[in-house]
């Protein structure tokens, strides 16, 4: 055991010199500024358009499903999720499978979820997608 010790002290000694040696030699290490003064007049560097990162936003728009239509009272019962009904007068749109098919304005009443609407214009099917955009 005594004679592994030695060859052991010089291993050890030899990888921590060689990863001080990496971390001065790698190339973002030479790229920083030496000295203080040099910090104040360096260019900012750009940045890589791989290294940019993309902001995403939540979509908080208000989105409903038609429940029924009305066609004789020329209104649609809408059902939004919990705590997060329209507004009394807004305006809102009606979407078909990504298409604009009508546009209606929210009268109430409100009953938990369901608020009902007039439509204002175009065509209202149940399971249709309201948005307010």
């Amino acid at each position: 055991m005594k004679r592994f010790l030695p060859l052991a002290m010089l291993t050890l000694a030899l990888m921590l010199s060689g990863c001080a040696w990496v971390g001065r030699h790698l190339p973002w290490h030479h790229s920083s500024p030496a000295t203080p003064a040099a910090t104040a007049t360096a260019q900012p560097e750009k940045a890589h358009p791989a290294k940019s990162k993309n902001i995403v936003t939540a979509d908080e728009s208000l989105i409903a499903k038609v429940l029924t239509v009305n066609t004789v009272g020329q209104f649609v019962v809408l059902n939004y999720p919990a705590g997060h009904l329209p507004k009394l007068d807004q305006h809102l749109f009606l979407y078909r499978n990504g298409l604009k098919t009508a546009e209606v304005k929210v009268v109430g009443p409100q009953q938990d979820t369901c608020i009902v609407a007039d439509i204002l214009s175009g065509d209202a099917q149940a399971g249709d997608t309201v948005r307010d955009q």
